[in-house]
């Protein structure tokens, strides 16, 4: 096995580092002079410079006056501060989110802002995995003509798949949530597209798009944890995605929480977190507290809003006052907490993020999940990382694919 620390590098390799050395800093702190980036990113002024007149050349990057102040006062004397630039819509890359039952597909620019999206849903039960693979590259290529982006700008695309992923050959190897098994997801896309394809599985993606993107930037390492129909970890450190020996990192959600009387899981083992805390075994909890109080404010809500979907007649119950809602969520919010605390005391993340089902209910459910994590984590581990809700919403996911591809095609390029 090869000892990274111990490889040589190449000018061209070092070259392509404080590259990419410029582009993020630019990416992360906006406008910076050349004297500033020199500073930074400890190059000198000669190799900034000429790194800059390339970057400028290829249309990356530009400079202007940027950033003077308003007032004549404070305008210092002598030559006008020249500032260099991300040009965000030099190039674009495509991130494609797969969820159970929906799949997202976004452009997005240098800047991981989103020009178009799409949201496609689709029968997981029936539908095979090669006709849903059908619908995206359908959905991409009609995204693709309305955005009237020249296709040479596209850099290549990242999609987010669920369960494990085979990273190096993009294969999605096994989601128990969708029944995929070792569907060449990366190869089938690249063929057909035309264009370079980065796969990983879909958490793993939210949490990079946040280490780059969102709020976990700047910070050494974090998780995000992300529940819907299925439950999922992302891990982060030092810039890296964690994927495990097998690429299985992160499957929080078939972590055993119950030894015995545990719910059956789709994985085919019983007593799994994902069993206890996600979006379907928290409606069927629901369902059970209808049962027993039929006049009650859940069940009123209920028939009230026939149309609604998910978790949305638990969260107005909740903030209703439902009693036996709040203590439903608080429950299941205490074994996540166990979860996270078991994790911290593992991983020792500077942050987790919560997406998903997870933060929808808001503090009826999050709030017992700070305290449990507080209350059951080892020393003061606890009183070192931050819990949030994710910076992007819904978006995560497709912000997420797209992070995979614009750090490995152009910010992280190899």
């Amino acid at each position: 096995m090869k000892n990274r620390s111990l490889l040589g590098s190449s000018i061209n390799s070092v070259k392509m580092h404080n590259t990419q050395a410029v582009l993020l800093s630019l990416l992360y702190e906006g406008d910076l002079s050349r004297s500033e980036l020199s500073k930074r990113i400890n190059l000198s002024s000669t190799t900034i410079t000429n790194l800059i007149a390339e970057l400028i050349q290829a249309g990356l990057v530009s400079e202007s006056n940027c950033n003077e102040p308003e007032s004549e006062v404070d305008r210092p004397v002598g030559r006008p501060r020249t500032a260099i630039c991300l040009e965000p819509n030099a190039r674009f890359v495509i991130g494609v989110h797969v969820g159970v039952g929906t799949f997202r597909v976004a452009v997005t620019n240098l800047r991981n802002e989103i020009v178009l999206s799409r949201m496609v849903s689709f029968n997981y039960q029936e539908e095979p995995p090669l006709s849903v693979i059908d619908q995206i590259l359908d959905c991409v290529e009609e995204l693709i003509s309305e955005s009237e982006i020249d296709r040479d700008l596209i850099l290549g695309l990242g999609i987010g798949l669920s369960g494990l992923v085979d990273f190096t050959s993009g294969v999605n190897v096994f989601a128990p949530n969708l029944n995929w098994r070792q569907v060449p997801a990366k190869k089938i896309l690249t063929d057909r597209l035309g264009l370079p394809v980065i796969a990983d599985n879909n958490v793993r993606c939210m949490a990079l798009g946040e280490a780059y993107f969102g709020i976990g930037r700047g910070l050494d390492s974090l998780a995000f944890v992300y529940g819907r129909i299925g439950v999922g970890a992302g891990f982060i450190s030092q810039g890296q995605v964690f994927r495990g020996s097998t690429m299985g990192a992160g499957e929080i959600g078939h972590t055993t929480m119950l030894l015995r009387g545990g719910e059956p899981c789709r994985c085919g083992k019983s007593g799994c977190l994902e069993t206890l805390v996600s979006e379907t075994f928290m409606l069927h909890a629901a369902d059970n507290i209808i049962q027993m109080n039929p006049d009650g404010i859940l069940a009123h809500i209920t028939r009230e809003n026939p149309d609604w979907q998910g978790m949305a007649h638990i969260v107005a119950a909740a903030q209703k006052g439902d009693t036996l809602v709040r203590e439903m969520l608080a429950e299941r919010a205490t074994y996540l907490g166990v979860a996270l605390a078991n994790m911290v005391n593992l991983y020792n993340p500077e942050m987790i993020i919560l997406g998903g089902v997870f933060t929808q209910a808001g503090d009826y459910f999050i709030e017992p999940v700070i305290q449990t994590v507080r209350k059951m984590t080892f020393g003061d581990l606890s009183k070192q990382v931050r819990i949030e809700k994710t910076s992007f919403g819904w978006k995560a996911g497709v912000i997420g694919a797209a992070a995979l591809a614009l750090t490995h095609l152009f910010y992280l390029s190899s």
